[in-house]
């Protein structure tokens, strides 16, 4: 008799509408799982369920774009309707959904899954894994939202974190002993590559000679992503080396907007620096450009810089968080300190002017794509941390 593979239940709790970072990493998992799991035995054959709350007033109008990818994957989703940010009359929903599902697993990914399930107190009953992005503190509302991590977190089995800056800072923050986080790196699968007609019709949309570098940045437009830096940089690019016709093209959205472009106005670049706002399918803005910028002043484990290297662009990144634990300075990208526009502009300069350079860090870049941050591997050690989480809170 064949033997029958173990299964293993995961209930994730997500607050996600569109396909945020968050979003798209509970997908990639269950997606990664039904692929691998075909193919390793090793491996449990996993049961998911995505739980999300729904603030529509007509909750039969169509399905967020969440809720649409994820029923295209085949992913069971229960909504849970809500009426406000952190509502707490979802906690009877909830324990409904968990108490009918049987889940071996609970697992939260952001900070109002936590607070909503420790609230609940289901983690008495069930094992709970929790993830942490990241603290940005721009904000009263991003410190309130740190504020109920610090209540919230201390009573999952397991964090785990994107990078060991973060780690740390977790551990300092909440007092969580250091040997209860795990990190864990994102990943990415590599994407389908982009037509030479769509290149080219997005180079002509944006006015881009054939003449003209592409400095690229994708991102969201808020304060830590420091795209102020990276006006700067490129202002002090441009004038040092004027012999390089060039463009900086800014994607993504953000209450920044306004503010860099006023900045790029002022400093005499405004013909020169094109805001795209939020784009949903960035292949064809990689494919077009040669050199990508990460000007941040914070930073875990970012998709972009993955997206970049699987794009085989060379990178100029700031050593700041995860950075430095992905990628090596002169070797996979070249790695400048934060709140400096002057390294910024010099790297940028190098990468444009030197192709051996550039070449050697692409392919570099590259082999620890296909190596570290697939999602196979990342799959694995996540199942990994799950199936110990389950026996020690069997065992305990």
């Amino acid at each position: 008799m064949p033997d029958v593979k173990p299964t293993l239940k995961i209930l994730s709790i997500v607050e996600a509408t569109s396909i945020n970072a968050v979003a798209k990493g509970v997908l990639e998992f269950y997606r990664s799982a039904r692929e691998l799991g075909q193919t390793a035995p090793e491996l449990p054959s996993i049961e998911g369920c995505a739980v999300t709350f729904d603030r529509r007033r007509d909750y039969h109008g169509p399905p967020n774009d969440f809720v649409t990818a994820a029923g295209a994957l085949g992913l069971d989703v229960e909504l849970i309707p809500e009426r406000r940010r952190f509502d707490l009359s979802v906690i009877p929903s909830l324990r409904n959904v968990i108490e009918s599902r049987q889940p071996d697993l609970l697992v939260t990914n952001s900070v109002k899954s936590h607070f909503v399930l420790w609230r609940s107190r289901l983690w008495q009953e069930y094992p709970w894994v929790a993830f942490h992005h990241g603290y940005t503190a721009t904000d009263l509302k991003m410190l309130v939202y740190n504020r109920l991590d610090q209540w919230s977190l201390p009573k999952a089995d397991r964090l785990v974190t994107v990078c060991r800056a973060f780690a740390q800072e977790l551990a300092d923050a909440t007092g969580i002993p250091i040997d209860h986080i795990s990190v864990q790196h994102n990943a990415i699968r590599r994407p389908q590559p982009v037509s030479t007609a769509d290149v080219e019709a997005l180079t002509k949309r944006l006015g881009i000679a054939g003449n003209e570098s592409v400095v690229l940045s994708v991102g969201r437009l808020s304060r830590e992503k420091a795209h102020i830096d990276l006006l700067e940089a490129f202002k002090q690019f441009s004038e040092s080396t004027p012999e390089i016709s060039s463009k900086l093209v800014i994607v993504g959205a953000g209450p920044e907007r306004a503010r860099l472009e006023a900045a790029a106005e002022s400093s005499g670049c405004k013909e020169r620096v094109i805001f795209t706002g939020q784009v949903n399918d960035v292949r064809a803005f990689y494919a077009t450009a040669d050199v990508f910028v990460l000007p941040s002043h914070s930073e875990g484990s970012p998709n972009v810089l993955l997206e970049a290297m699987a794009a085989n662009l060379p990178i100029v990144a700031t050593s700041v968080g995860g950075v430095p634990e992905m990628v090596e300075d002169e070797e996979s990208a070249l790695l400048v300190p934060p709140n400096d526009p002057p390294a910024i502009a010099t790297a940028i300069a190098r990468l444009l002017t030197d192709r051996e350079l550039a070449q050697r860090l692409t392919t570099n870049a590259a082999t620890l794509v296909d190596g570290r941050f697939t999602p196979d591997n990342h799959l694995q050690s996540l199942i990994e941390i799950y199936r110990e989480v389950i026996s020690v809170r069997q065992t305990s």
